[in-house]
């Protein structure tokens, strides 16, 4: 699914101001086929987000995936390849990155925090990504999917889509959790012909002000209202 998904997504285009484009589903396959393996079936929700961080999942191919949890909590190990045609100010350096990024440190300690370990936490959750390519200016600047021109997000979308209900299809999760309200637009257009429920939670984005305020204390009661019993903390 996730190598069907790699290969379409690598015969997209993008132009300027998009210089560069990072497929973390290629060069961290190892990493990112890691991380499928602890998906568990019927999860309580699908967590979506929308695409990778220069400092998360394009460096190690999971989603949200700060490096010290993706080795340390999900217990991820290994060697990244060099993508070709990487941006020179966002080196791709996979478990070995000494950067931090703030989106996926927030949501993964957080699951370390109330769950203690990553088999309980993917016990109620999975975690995925609409868009697997991290895109970036020639400055370094990260472009977000929603900020392409319409023309490549309509030889994106369909790809993305089509994979989202493969993983729905796959694990049969009770909802879709949009991290953000990209994300939940997103899965309400590639699952409008599905009965599956779709909320949203809080991004856990440094951007964000109210994300700043204290991200896990927002969202818990977020998810609480759309039903995710969540336990005491680990």
């Amino acid at each position: 699914m996730s190598g069907k998904l790699c290969d379409a997504v690598s015969d997209c285009h993008f132009d300027a101001p998009v210089t560069h484009v990072h497929n973390p589903l290629a060069y961290a396959r190892s990493l990112h086929e890691q991380y499928l393996a602890l998906a568990q079936p019927n999860p309580r929700a699908l967590l979506l987000g929308m695409n990778p961080g220069p400092w998360g999942m394009a460096q190690t191919g999971v989603p949200f995936g700060e490096v010290a949890h993706v080795r340390d909590f999900l217990g991820i190990d290994g060697e990244v390849q060099q993508p070709v045609g990487m941006h020179p100010q966002r080196p791709i350096e996979g478990l070995q990155c000494a950067r931090s990024e703030v989106s996926g440190r927030r949501l993964w300690a957080w699951g370390q925090s109330r769950f203690g370990r990553s088999r309980v936490f993917f016990k109620t959750f999975f975690v995925w990504n609409w868009c697997p390519l991290a895109f970036m200016e020639e400055s370094g600047r990260n472009r977000t999917p929603d900020k392409l021109p319409a023309a490549e997000r309509s030889s994106l979308e369909p790809a993305c889509d089509r994979a989202l209900c493969e993983v729905v299809d796959l694990l049969q999760p009770d909802m879709v959790i949009g991290v953000g309200a990209f994300a939940q637009g997103r899965a309400q257009r590639a699952l409008s012909g599905s009965d599956i429920r779709i909320g949203r939670i809080l991004h856990p984005s440094p951007a964000s002000p109210a994300a700043n305020r204290g991200w896990a204390e927002q969202i818990e009661p977020q998810l609480e209202a759309l039903g995710i019993v969540l336990p005491a903390t680990a």
